[in-house]
């Protein structure tokens, strides 16, 4: 970690928090509070010689605290009209249009430009909204001025004489059998199809793991950055609504979409593990999973959380769709896989997410990936897991456990402790541990849930006069892979 990285961050998200809190953006301004507190306590980490760290740490939480009530009251912010939720996504299709335009790909970018321009018109025909319906047009004008004269392509997609490349993507029946010169699997997709070919023996594997709960997932492959995410209607997954567990059933009132509960909705504000939030999803192994890679994202500028969600724009960086659609990649039977989801959401009778969150109830990051994970494992009745298998779905990175249990005759704490040590604050390893059986007493005591699983976010060495019971049964960790 770069101590000074880390100062210069809580310096940008303090002075981020200040403007909100000026414009009376509650929401916002705890966000970016807990934020500026949180890069500090990693540059303290890190070996900052700050002065005063603690004190502003401190400063930054008493202003979350004294901000609560007034983020509460802003929970009755009103939604957008349904108007202007139609305007962004027309502004997503002509995004869309015009990257499809720079790459040369004309009739896509036609078919996008002429989705925006009907979806315009008609918006503006149902409001009277002045000014919405002067955007609606200045919108469908540029679009219709991409396009060119009737029967032409846009400007920007006259071939150049270059070769066109063509994909030859991985489909759901495995039919590759027609490529020539089969390479072995690659770990690292290459945008060069070479990369992209599979061994008859090697298309059987994949065709027998990609079935899962009956839905196919076939393996991530560069082609598949090409999927296409912008519709003039919301777009609604084929495989259905997740199902839910007892719990979210007995309190559920409906699915929704995040532009019906949110004013702002967007991707990602800042990769926390401070902003993640259970519900009455039974994923903790998971949930602690996401809080770690994005722990380590924040400070190893490591992008594990944000390179596996899209679609993105030119910088990399995922992005609020509201056309509805989302890929996620995640690891599943031995490589990466894309899986397609929806952004509907399930809500109780209050309006309150019945699945994991942000704090910041306009990010949609935390949300979205779960609801990626759970619909691979069957929905959101789901029976638990461990931190191994889901740090791997998240990172790929090679998962390994460690049994803290008495009767594990191999296990050395002092070993074990100096090795983790070393390998976490080398940003070698993300761990989480996961406590066992213990009494209300016990619990209370320690300050932990039994049988629960936690994010490992600092190892600290700290010499104490005695050796407290060991109430932890298993670590769970992931490390890196080095050549």
């Amino acid at each position: 970690m770069d101590s000074t990285a880390l100062e210069l961050d809580a310096v940008k998200f303090a002075k981020t928090a200040v403007t909100y809190d000026q414009n009376a953006k509650y929401n916002e301004a705890v966000f970016y509070y807990k934020e500026a507190a949180q890069a500090l306590i990693y540059a303290g980490m890190a070996g900052s010689k700050l002065e005063g760290l603690q004190d502003k740490v401190n400063e930054y939480l008493d202003r979350v605290q004294a901000l609560h009530n007034a983020v509460q009251s802003q929970k009755n912010d009103p939604l957008k009209s349904r108007q202007q939720v139609d305007l962004e996504r027309a502004h997503f299709l002509v995004t869309q249009a015009f990257e499809e335009d720079e790459k040369g790909n004309g009739d896509e970018a036609i078919e996008l430009y002429t989705q925006a321009v009907e979806l315009c018109i008609k918006t503006s025909n149902e409001t009277s909204d002045q000014t919405l319906q002067t955007k609606l047009k200045q919108l469908a004008r540029q679009a219709l001025d991409r396009t060119g004269p009737p029967g032409t392509k846009p400007s920007s997609c006259v071939s150049s004489g270059g070769t066109v490349r063509q994909f030859l993507p991985l489909g759901p029946d495995f039919s590759l059998q027609d490529r020539p010169q089969p390479q072995p699997v690659r770990a690292v997709q290459s945008s060069d199809p070479q990369g992209q070919r599979y061994t008859a023996e090697e298309i059987e594997v994949l065709r027998s793991t990609s079935t899962i709960n009956g839905i196919a997932y076939v393996p991530f492959m560069s082609v598949d950055l090409k999927e296409r995410f912008a519709f003039p209607v919301p777009f609604s997954d084929k495989s259905g609504k997740l199902a839910l567990s007892p719990k979210q059933k007995a309190i559920f009132s409906r699915w929704v979409q995040p532009d019906e509960i949110c004013n702002n909705p967007t991707m990602i504000m800042s990769v926390s593990s401070f902003s993640i939030k259970q519900t009455v999803v039974s994923d903790c192994s998971f949930v602690a999973s996401l809080a770690i890679s994005a722990a380590y994202e924040r400070r190893y500028n490591k992008k594990l959380i944000t390179s596996i969600i899209y679609p993105q724009n030119r910088r990399g960086q995922p992005e609020y769709n509201p056309c509805g659609k989302y890929m996620v990649k995640l690891h599943i039977n031995g490589v990466p896989r894309k899986v397609i989801i929806d952004d509907y959401l399930p809500v109780d009778r209050n309006g309150e997410l019945l699945c994991s969150y942000s704090s910041n109830r306009n990010e949609l990051w935390v949300s979205l990936i779960e609801k990626a994970y759970m619909k691979v494992m069957g929905g959101y009745d789901f029976p638990g897991s461990n931190s191994n298998i889901d740090l791997h779905a998240l990172t790929g990175w090679i998962p390994e456990r460690i049994a803290m249990h008495s009767d594990n005759q191999s296990f050395n704490k002092e070993d074990t402790f100096r090795m983790l040590f070393q390998r976490f604050h080398n940003g070698h390893v993300l761990i989480t541990t996961a406590t066992g059986v213990m009494t209300e007493e016990e619990g209370e005591k320690w300050g932990l849930v039994p049988t629960h699983a936690y994010a490992v976010l600092d190892i600290r060495e700290y010499k104490v006069s005695h050796n407290p019971k060991n109430d932890m049964q298993d670590i769970d960790s992931c490390s890196r892979c080095f050549e």
